[in-house]
């Protein structure tokens, strides 16, 4: 029996999610939890505990929803069960269908709670329409559906900002390229911004990797930041240093207290606070250099300061999630906010200033 979790689905429905299953890695005789009567028996704050109670006794396979949730659905099984690993409770678990934000910041930290590699498959589910999927594991991006009843256009994101941004077709993009990526499909919606950012790896066939949002970056000063640079600086620094990152964002400090640079500020939880923050500090300014040329023009001269990292407590960022009404497998913490609203909101939960 093979069974698969569901914080938040994946999938738009369980039939679809049991044809890919079959069509992609064999499963038959797939049974799908939470069973209805779990979902519905309590809301989102308890719902991993009621899914934990009903899956503990079975054999779990394959699970699947966004990274924060699996992270900490696999936190309480070891809680609750006292083992040292995901893999000493369940240890035919192989899949891990994954999507809605970068998986690279969670990998270090969720590897460490299963105690292996489990093998990975990125969907990338809108409620406007199913975009991709990750149709071979060995390669990077996942390739477009584009026979689905969607008709694609891509603005360049250079030129987003325009009052008439040109959108072109999908014979028109080219490869390693950022776009905002706009929809007309046959259930109504017509060049409808979707609100995220993808480049393509390759074109034939159109594969694409998700790279942010639209309405998430950092240009205070015309470093034009983007999530894909962040998450790549800060996956990068996890390796160097074994670093395990609970939750993160950022946000750039224009006014500084002291009346020093400014800088881009990183709240950063970690399951254990490092005692070389400065070392690790200096390392990811240096990763986020290497990935941003504007960035790396600012630093160098002096108009902004190296970043900074404010660790946050344990639980700090469910704690704002829950202040703001916004915690739940429907909702993710934003990476990058170009201005202070949600690193203000964080100051409480600072440990060292």
């Amino acid at each position: 029996m093979c069974l698969l979790v569901i914080m938040k689905s994946t999938f738009h429905t369980s039939s679809e999610l049991k044809m890919v299953s079959q069509m992609y890695f064999g499963l038959e005789n797939l049974s799908i939890w939470p069973r209805l009567q779990v979902q519905r028996a309590a809301p989102n704050l308890f719902l991993s505990e009621k899914i934990i109670e009903d899956i503990l006794h079975r054999d779990l396979r394959v699970v699947s929803g966004i990274p924060p949730w699996i992270q900490m659905f696999f936190e309480k099984i070891l809680e609750k069960t006292g083992k040292s690993c995901v893999k000493d409770v369940f240890p035919n678990l192989e899949l891990y269908i994954h999507g809605g934000v970068n998986y690279e910041p969670y990998n270090h930290r969720i590897n460490k709670l299963v105690g292996d590699q489990l093998s990975l498959m990125e969907t990338y589910p809108a409620s406007e329409g199913f975009i991709a999927y990750q149709d071979d594991p060995d390669l990077d991006g996942m390739r477009l559906v584009s026979k689905s009843g969607i008709f694609f256009e891509f603005i360049p994101l250079d030129g987003f900002q325009e009052s008439t941004p040109i959108r072109l077709s999908l014979e028109e993009v080219e490869i390693n390229k950022d776009y905002a990526i706009v929809l007309s499909t046959n259930a109504g919606l017509w060049a409808y911004l979707l609100g995220d950012v993808v480049n393509f790896c390759s074109l034939n066939p159109p594969r694409l990797k998700v790279t942010g949002r639209v309405s998430q970056f950092i240009s205070a000063f015309g470093e034009h930041v983007i999530a894909s640079e962040v998450e790549g600086a800060l996956s990068e620094i996890q390796n160097l240093f074994n670093l395990q990152v609970i939750e993160f964002t950022v946000a750039p400090q224009v006014n500084p207290s002291d009346n020093n640079l400014p800088y881009h500020e990183w709240f950063i939880e970690f399951k254990d606070v490092p005692k070389n923050l400065n070392e690790i500090s200096a390392r990811l300014n240096e990763a986020m250099m290497h990935r941003n040329n504007y960035y790396k023009d600012l630093v160098n001269g002096r108009i902004l300061d190296a970043l900074k990292i404010r660790p946050i407590k344990r639980n700090g960022f469910k704690d704002y999630m829950i202040s703001i009404k916004k915690y739940g497998e429907q909702f993710k913490v934003q990476r990058l906010c170009n201005d202070r609203k949600i690193a203000d909101e964080l100051a409480g939960q600072i440990l060292i200033s």
